[in-house]
């Protein structure tokens, strides 16, 4: 493998949920280019929808988004291929979403069906252990049909501390909690966002400059707030995430690396839509075509943005113009049987 080359890890749906894909697979991509290459398959596992890696060792993570849900971590070997390493059940159903707390001492994941939070110790190996804790959230929404019960969506654990946030489709939150180092064990949640009712909170990141960026599910909105000096945050603004008429269902957010420019994608449309920040105002620049169809994910990597249609088998790549922010689709998309996550491999962390 050149020392020059980068690899991207693909999550997806399996048959069990209707995918096509038969596990995790493998890119190599060009920094230069920023092209694709698809190496094939390298772990068979069920429904592996969102991944996420050790912050200092050599593991890979995946959740198994299954009724009873579980999760598979993996030792990266230094070609890339994965050698399984454990896996766990949940305790709750359809896992989506999972992260490592800064520390590497604990694995933590959305339980989407169920509206729980799960915690896993990690072993030295980086192996989970048996969970330490299962957080059920509570509440619902107006939609009778999406939010008759709490959906936790996301997990972020804070960079530099105990907070974990948890983005709860269900409730209308994002709910604020401590993990305990030692016990492994989450603090009763509070409220750090209380969003519009029907909003459906799905994926959110923080700003450099201190706000909660936050993309409604089912209100087709992107939704900034900071701290207002209580427990709470506070909404200092809102935008549609797409300019289309019909229904939106923004799925991904993220950030340039200078912080100017804020992507979200929307499934029904199908676009990628480009906003403008400046710490205080969200403005829409442009909305393109994600190429695709059903946009469920996205990673920016160097000068270049990579989307993953889940319901037209691809991954879409564009090339971001750095003085406008705005992404154009470069070649062909590459062919991916229902993906679902990308995840860039950072080999740098892979102590000898």
């Amino acid at each position: 493998m050149g020392s020059s080359d980068e690899y991207v890890f693909v999550g997806c749906y399996t048959g069990d949920k209707g995918g096509e894909g038969d596990g995790i697979t493998l890119l190599r991509r060009d920094p230069a280019t920023g092209d694709l290459i698809r190496l094939g398959l390298v772990a068979r596992t069920p429904s592996p929808s969102f991944l996420a890696q050790h912050p200092t060792l050599p593991v890979l993570y995946a959740v198994n988004e299954l009724d009873q849900g579980s999760v598979s971590a993996f030792t990266v070997a230094p070609d890339c291929s994965l050698i399984p390493l454990a896996v766990r059940p949940t305790g709750g159903s359809d896992p989506c979403h999972l992260a490592v707390t800064a520390d590497g001492r604990h694995l933590v994941v959305a339980n989407y069906a169920s509206g729980s939070v799960s915690v896993h110790p990690l072993d030295a190996e980086g192996a989970p252990g048996e969970r330490s804790d299962l957080l059920t959230l509570t509440g619902g929404g107006p939609d009778a049909e999406r939010q008759a019960g709490p959906h936790a969506h996301q997990v972020v654990p804070e960079s530099n501390g105990a907070e974990v946030l948890i983005s709860d489709l269900g409730s209308d939150r994002v709910w604020r909690s401590r993990l305990d180092p030692n016990s492994g064990r989450l603090t009763l949640p509070e409220p750090a966002v209380e969003a519009k009712p029907g909003t459906g909170p799905r994926h959110m990141l923080h700003s450099a400059d201190g706000a909660l960026l936050v993309v409604g599910e089912l209100t087709g909105s992107l939704t900034w707030y900071r701290p207002a000096g209580g427990p709470t945050l506070e909404s200092w603004g809102e935008t549609p995430s797409s300019t289309s008429s019909g229904a939106v269902y923004p799925s991904e957010i993220t950030m340039g690396r200078d912080g100017r420019f804020v992507y979200v994608a929307n499934r029904g449309p199908d676009t990628v839509s480009v906003f403008s920040w400046d710490g205080e105002q969200a403005t829409l620049v442009a909305e393109v075509p994600a190429g695709g169809v059903w946009p469920r994910h996205m990673v920016l990597l160097g000068d270049h943005l990579y989307v993953t249609n889940q319901r037209s088998h691809s991954v879409t790549v564009f090339r971001i113009d750095p003085d406008t922010g705005i992404p154009g689709i470069q070649g062909e998309p590459t062919g991916e049987p229902t993906p679902t996550c990308l995840h860039r491999w950072n080999p740098v962390v892979i102590r000898p």
